[in-house]
């Protein structure tokens, strides 16, 4: 069941790849078709078609954000699939930098407010390409390089919850296992970290922090050895905390690059077109 799923995502996300390179080499052939008969610049009868094919698609890829805010109602009303808004999200979006860029003419833009449409348009295309990467990476770095599973919104919780089961651990150990639970455990129990060092190794060198409880383990009697067992099961546990909690922030945060700066640009849009319909 789950491999007939599989491709028929992968036969819809085909067709929609193709899609976009089909209408992606219909703009350039009519563009270069439009070079030949005119100078294209946004004020031609070709530029401002190109413009309003850029606004069309911006339209409809800032149609996914909204929609994603109102699933419930959406899903009820039968306005679409969440995975075909999120493909004319992304393919959309990228017809709409190739559009803005036909509607100037490949030419850097002249005035404030084209110049603020232009960078913002680059910026909003460039942070959602990087934003597609980390929807893509991310997961697959979370699922392939650690064993827990974590909810992010969870995370604050069950580190409270290890931290206090170690304190409640090391209270009957040994003094060798306290020493080093006070100098390497406890600051790593005290609250999520991020670390860059997560973003190249989801592991994080975790075996190379383990070295002190392997090192510590041939020295114990046997009932000491298992209650380090115990903690450095509870460390290794916060380290993939750690690691979940330093890239589904990144994951989360970087929406606050992309979704402000949009709206803005939806603004100025509606500015830009006012000025060119009243001026």
């Amino acid at each position: 069941m789950k491999s007939k799923v599989r491709e028929q995502q992968l036969r819809e996300a085909r067709r929609w790849w193709w899609g976009f390179i089909a209408l992606a080499t219909l703009c350039v052939v009519a563009f270069g078709a439009n070079v030949w008969l005119a100078e294209v610049h946004p004020g031609s009868i070709f530029g401002m078609g190109y413009g309003i094919g850029a606004t069309l698609f911006m339209v409809g890829a800032a149609l996914y954000g909204l929609r994603r805010r109102t699933l419930r109602f959406a899903s009820r009303r039968g306005f679409g699939r969440s995975r075909a808004w999120l493909y004319f999200h992304i393919y959309g979006g990228a017809l709409f930098m190739l559009l803005v860029l036909m509607h100037s003419g490949f030419k850097l833009p002249v005035g404030a407010l084209n110049w603020w449409l232009w960078g913002l348009s680059l910026w909003i295309f460039v942070s959602g390409l990087i934003g597609l990467a980390l929807q893509t990476w991310i997961p697959r770095v979370l699922a392939s390089g650690l064993a827990m599973e974590v909810n992010y919104d969870r995370i604050p919780e069950l580190t409270a919850e290890i931290r206090q089961r170690a304190e409640t651990l090391v209270a009957n150990c040994d003094d060798s296992i306290r020493a080093l639970f006070k100098k390497r455990v406890a600051p790593a129990l005290a609250a999520p970290r991020r670390r860059l060092i997560f973003f190249l190794d989801p592991t994080g060198g975790i075996q190379a922090r383990l070295k002190p409880f392997h090192y510590l383990a041939g020295r114990l009697p046997p009932g000491e050895k298992e209650k380090l067992i115990e903690l450095e099961r509870l460390y290794r546990s916060k380290l993939e905390i750690d690691a979940h909690y330093t890239l589904q922030r990144a994951l989360r945060g970087w929406i606050y690059l992309h979704a402000p700066l949009s709206v803005l640009f939806v603004a100025l849009v509606a500015l830009h077109i006012f000025t060119v319909l009243y001026y």
